[in-house]
Protein backbone atom coordinates (compact mmCIF):
# COMPACT_ATOMS: atom_id res chain seq x y z
CA UNK A 1 0.00 0.00 0.00
CA UNK A 2 1.37 3.01 -1.02
CA UNK A 3 1.32 6.83 0.75
CA UNK A 4 -2.15 8.91 0.16
CA UNK A 5 -2.44 11.44 -2.48
CA UNK A 6 -2.25 14.64 -1.90
CA UNK A 7 -6.06 15.10 -2.22
CA UNK A 8 -6.52 12.31 0.23
CA UNK A 9 -3.82 13.52 2.76
CA UNK A 10 -6.05 16.93 2.60
CA UNK A 11 -9.33 15.24 3.22
CA UNK A 12 -7.65 13.17 5.64
CA UNK A 13 -6.72 15.93 8.20
CA UNK A 14 -10.07 17.86 7.61
CA UNK A 15 -11.95 14.44 8.33
CA UNK A 16 -10.58 15.22 11.88
CA UNK A 17 -11.97 18.45 12.31
CA UNK A 18 -14.95 18.82 10.35
CA UNK A 19 -17.56 17.27 12.68
CA UNK A 20 -21.45 16.53 11.89
CA UNK A 21 -22.83 20.07 12.47
CA UNK A 22 -19.97 21.84 11.56
CA UNK A 23 -18.70 24.43 9.23
CA UNK A 24 -16.47 24.34 6.11
CA UNK A 25 -15.41 26.67 3.30
CA UNK A 26 -14.16 25.29 -0.33
CA UNK A 27 -11.88 28.45 -1.05
CA UNK A 28 -11.68 26.90 -4.69
CA UNK A 29 -14.91 25.12 -6.03
CA UNK A 30 -13.53 23.99 -9.30
CA UNK A 31 -15.40 20.57 -9.86
CA UNK A 32 -16.98 20.44 -6.96
CA UNK A 33 -14.80 17.22 -5.91
CA UNK A 34 -13.71 19.01 -2.36
CA UNK A 35 -17.28 21.11 -1.86
CA UNK A 36 -18.81 17.54 -1.94
CA UNK A 37 -16.57 16.32 0.50
CA UNK A 38 -17.18 19.15 2.54
CA UNK A 39 -20.70 18.90 2.57
CA UNK A 40 -20.84 15.04 3.17
CA UNK A 41 -18.41 15.03 6.36
CA UNK A 42 -20.58 18.31 7.72
CA UNK A 43 -23.98 16.63 7.49
CA UNK A 44 -27.24 17.66 7.07
CA UNK A 45 -26.87 19.91 9.77
CA UNK A 46 -23.37 21.64 8.54
CA UNK A 47 -22.97 23.99 6.26
CA UNK A 48 -20.51 24.91 3.75
CA UNK A 49 -19.48 28.00 1.36
CA UNK A 50 -17.82 27.73 -1.61
CA UNK A 51 -16.15 30.20 -3.88
CA UNK A 52 -15.05 30.72 -7.66
CA UNK A 53 -14.55 32.79 -9.98
CA UNK A 54 -16.16 30.52 -13.04
CA UNK A 55 -19.54 29.92 -13.00
CA UNK A 56 -18.63 26.95 -14.99
CA UNK A 57 -16.76 25.28 -12.07
CA UNK A 58 -20.14 26.13 -10.22
CA UNK A 59 -22.52 24.90 -12.30
CA UNK A 60 -20.17 21.59 -12.40
CA UNK A 61 -20.26 21.59 -8.91
CA UNK A 62 -23.98 22.47 -8.56
CA UNK A 63 -24.86 18.77 -10.89
CA UNK A 64 -22.08 17.28 -8.75
CA UNK A 65 -24.01 18.44 -5.30
CA UNK A 66 -27.92 17.75 -6.89
CA UNK A 67 -26.59 14.02 -8.32
CA UNK A 68 -25.77 13.50 -4.64
CA UNK A 69 -28.77 14.95 -3.15
CA UNK A 70 -30.82 12.86 -5.35
CA UNK A 71 -28.69 9.53 -4.27
CA UNK A 72 -30.08 10.16 -0.96
CA UNK A 73 -26.89 11.76 0.40
CA UNK A 74 -27.61 13.79 3.57
CA UNK A 75 -25.53 16.67 2.80
CA UNK A 76 -24.81 20.20 4.24
CA UNK A 77 -26.09 23.41 3.38
CA UNK A 78 -24.30 24.22 0.55
CA UNK A 79 -23.86 27.99 -0.93
CA UNK A 80 -21.68 28.70 -3.77
CA UNK A 81 -20.71 31.82 -4.78
CA UNK A 82 -19.23 33.53 -8.06
CA UNK A 83 -16.58 35.53 -6.21
CA UNK A 84 -12.95 35.72 -5.54
CA UNK A 85 -11.65 33.70 -2.22
CA UNK A 86 -10.29 36.47 -1.39
CA UNK A 87 -13.25 38.18 -0.03
CA UNK A 88 -14.33 35.04 2.44
CA UNK A 89 -14.30 36.51 5.45
CA UNK A 90 -16.98 39.22 3.95
CA UNK A 91 -19.24 36.89 2.48
CA UNK A 92 -19.63 34.39 5.15
CA UNK A 93 -21.76 35.37 8.25
CA UNK A 94 -20.28 37.43 10.96
CA UNK A 95 -20.25 34.74 13.78
CA UNK A 96 -18.57 32.07 11.53
CA UNK A 97 -15.02 34.46 12.04
CA UNK A 98 -12.65 32.54 14.38
CA UNK A 99 -15.28 29.55 14.06
CA UNK A 100 -14.64 27.82 11.21
CA UNK A 101 -13.64 24.04 11.25
CA UNK A 102 -11.79 23.71 7.91
CA UNK A 103 -10.96 25.84 4.77
CA UNK A 104 -9.76 23.62 1.47
CA UNK A 105 -7.91 24.91 -1.52
CA UNK A 106 -7.18 23.29 -4.73
CA UNK A 107 -5.26 25.71 -6.68
CA UNK A 108 -4.13 25.89 -10.32
CA UNK A 109 -6.53 25.59 -12.82
CA UNK A 110 -9.89 24.10 -13.66
CA UNK A 111 -9.61 20.76 -14.34
CA UNK A 112 -12.53 20.23 -16.34
CA UNK A 113 -11.78 18.98 -20.12
CA UNK A 114 -13.65 22.43 -21.83
CA UNK A 115 -12.47 24.95 -19.09
CA UNK A 116 -9.74 27.19 -20.35
CA UNK A 117 -6.60 26.36 -18.43
CA UNK A 118 -5.29 29.74 -18.87
CA UNK A 119 -7.42 31.32 -16.39
CA UNK A 120 -5.62 30.00 -13.12
CA UNK A 121 -5.34 30.81 -9.15
CA UNK A 122 -2.61 33.59 -8.55
CA UNK A 123 -0.08 34.35 -5.42
CA UNK A 124 -2.03 37.72 -4.88
CA UNK A 125 -5.62 36.70 -4.38
CA UNK A 126 -4.52 33.28 -2.80
CA UNK A 127 -2.20 35.31 0.24
CA UNK A 128 -5.48 37.33 0.62
CA UNK A 129 -7.60 34.38 0.80
CA UNK A 130 -5.34 32.64 2.84
CA UNK A 131 -5.19 35.56 5.14
CA UNK A 132 -9.15 35.68 5.83
CA UNK A 133 -9.16 31.87 5.68
CA UNK A 134 -7.04 31.51 8.92
CA UNK A 135 -9.41 34.82 10.64
CA UNK A 136 -12.29 32.61 10.49
CA UNK A 137 -10.75 29.31 11.81
CA UNK A 138 -11.71 27.91 14.86
CA UNK A 139 -8.54 26.83 17.34
CA UNK A 140 -7.49 23.56 16.00
CA UNK A 141 -9.42 24.22 13.04
CA UNK A 142 -7.31 23.19 9.43
CA UNK A 143 -6.62 24.77 5.82
CA UNK A 144 -5.43 22.47 3.88
CA UNK A 145 -3.99 23.92 0.14
CA UNK A 146 -3.19 21.74 -2.62
CA UNK A 147 -0.96 23.37 -4.51
CA UNK A 148 0.46 22.83 -8.46
CA UNK A 149 4.36 23.79 -9.43
CA UNK A 150 4.18 21.74 -12.67
CA UNK A 151 1.91 24.52 -14.80
CA UNK A 152 2.66 27.71 -16.01
CA UNK A 153 2.17 30.52 -13.02
CA UNK A 154 2.06 27.66 -10.35
CA UNK A 155 5.57 27.46 -9.42
CA UNK A 156 5.31 30.90 -8.04
CA UNK A 157 2.27 30.43 -6.53
CA UNK A 158 3.33 27.13 -4.69
CA UNK A 159 6.64 29.35 -3.26
CA UNK A 160 4.43 31.86 -2.54
CA UNK A 161 1.92 29.73 -0.14
CA UNK A 162 4.66 27.75 1.11
CA UNK A 163 6.84 31.15 2.63
CA UNK A 164 3.51 32.77 3.99
CA UNK A 165 2.95 28.82 5.71
CA UNK A 166 6.68 29.33 6.96
CA UNK A 167 6.56 33.09 8.15
CA UNK A 168 3.39 32.31 10.33
CA UNK A 169 3.99 33.13 14.07
CA UNK A 170 3.41 29.72 16.34
CA UNK A 171 1.00 31.93 18.02
CA UNK A 172 -1.48 31.27 14.80
CA UNK A 173 -0.74 28.27 13.90
CA UNK A 174 1.57 25.13 12.78
CA UNK A 175 2.02 23.97 9.22
CA UNK A 176 3.25 21.53 7.89
CA UNK A 177 4.10 19.96 3.94
CA UNK A 178 3.32 17.06 2.27
CA UNK A 179 5.42 16.23 -0.79
CA UNK A 180 7.08 13.51 -2.85
CA UNK A 181 10.38 15.10 -2.72
CA UNK A 182 11.58 13.09 -6.21
CA UNK A 183 9.20 14.60 -8.32
CA UNK A 184 9.32 18.50 -7.74
CA UNK A 185 7.30 19.20 -10.34
CA UNK A 186 4.60 17.13 -8.48
CA UNK A 187 1.13 18.69 -6.82
CA UNK A 188 2.30 18.68 -2.94
CA UNK A 189 -0.07 19.85 0.19
CA UNK A 190 0.78 22.53 2.80
CA UNK A 191 -1.35 22.36 6.00
CA UNK A 192 -2.27 25.03 8.42
CA UNK A 193 -3.59 23.58 12.38
CA UNK A 194 -5.01 27.36 14.03
CA UNK A 195 -3.12 27.14 17.20
CA UNK A 196 -5.25 27.08 20.25
CA UNK A 197 -3.79 29.84 21.97
CA UNK A 198 -5.62 32.92 22.18
CA UNK A 199 -5.26 36.01 19.52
Amino acid sequence: MGFLSVLGMAQQLVSRRLQPGGRAVDATVGTGADTLFLARTAGRRGRVFGFDVQEQALRIARERLDQARLAGERLGETTLLLASHAGMAEAVPADWRGAVDAVMFNLGYLPDGSADKTIITEASSTLAALNAALSLLAPRGVLTAVVYPGHEGGEAEATAVRAWAEALSPKDGQSIVYRQLQRPEAPYLIAVERSRLPL
